[in-house]
């Protein structure tokens, strides 16, 4: 007799489509889509990964939303999964400060992945479950990528709320999961390290350095603004047709009062976002950024 995990992987391939995958920390969720997408692909099903996760990247670099658009068992493998074709730019580890643009950067990347013609797409979103911040992310994430599953990984009944909102909300078949016993949860220090090892081996593609006009930006410096204010802060990189091919970290040169860029993405660039959270290449967080504090506004 097939488990009940089993009968969801048959349910999922039996009827491609959008699933939108809850849980908390460490249920087992992302496992879970990556071996659907495993199933899928060998199954001939043109497969995507959304990853909507901007803390625990699988999909590109923390800081940004990730799509994969998935061929064959080897753009399933962690450094497959690594390279992403495709980024929406949030700037920022605290979810909590950044609703629209994680619902927004997720729901364009999901609209991507159809329009490259891919039947079957996966979206593995944040562990942000609990609260009034919890339950407005998921709501709006799935009003707009209006989901035909949902899959939901429960210890208890931690995803009730979630749960009863996509079954009135949505016109989503909901299926409800055990976390399996299998799943370990990680420790916050292991944690950190895999995000670092994530931000750091994206840089470490081949970075180059070169100059940023301050005239760039959104949102655009006031004058007189203070450049060294921006060192070390994490950009996004648009093209000028709302995709970011890219992202950076910015360097303040206080002999010349310069901007430099840092990143492996260095064509087909137009405007750069400001994100808010300074980085080191290596991964290492060096705190949150409010930009109206830093803008002098509200």
């Amino acid at each position: 007799m097939k488990t009940e995990i089993e009968r969801t992987y048959d349910r999922l391939l039996e009827n491609p489509g959008v699933v939108f995958l809850m849980g908390g920390l460490d249920t087992g969720k992302t496992t879970f889509g990556i071996e659907l997408a495993r199933r899928a692909v060998a199954a001939g099903i043109p497969t995507a990964i959304v990853d909507g996760d901007v803390v625990q990247s699988t999909v590109g670099p923390p800081t940004t939303t990730g799509l994969k658009m998935c061929t064959s068992a080897a753009d399933l493998s962690p450094d497959g999964l690594a390279t992403e074709d495709a980024l929406g730019f949030v700037g920022s580890l605290m979810p909590k400060g950044h609703l629209l643009p994680m619902a927004v950067s997720t729901a364009k990347l999901v609209w991507t992945a159809r329009d490259e013609g891919a039947r079957l797409v996966v979206v593995d979103s944040s562990s942000l479950i609990s609260g009034l911040y919890g339950q407005t992310l998921k709501y709006f994430k799935m009003d707009l990528i209006r989901p035909d599953f949902v899959v939901a990984f429960e210890r208890g009944g931690e995803l009730e709320p979630l749960v009863g909102m996509a079954q009135r909300f949505t016109p989503a078949e909901v299926l409800e999961l055990p976390v399996p016993s299998e799943v370990r949860e990680r420790s916050v220090e292991e944690r950190i390290q895999l995000r670092e090892r994530r931000f750091a081996g994206y840089f470490a593609r081949g970075s180059s350095r070169w100059r940023v006009k301050p005239t760039v930006f959104m949102p655009t410096l006031p004058p007189g603004f203070d450049l060294a204010l921006l060192d070390a802060l994490v950009v996004g990189m648009e093209d000028g047709s709302g995709r970011c091919v890219g992202i950076g970290v910015l360097e303040y040169d206080p002999a010349e009062d310069i901007l430099r860029m840092v990143s492996p993405v260095t064509q087909g660039v137009r405007g750069l976002r400001l994100g808010s959270i300074r980085m080191d290449l290596s991964g290492r967080s060096r705190g949150p950024v409010d930009l109206r504090q830093l803008f002098g506004t509200e």
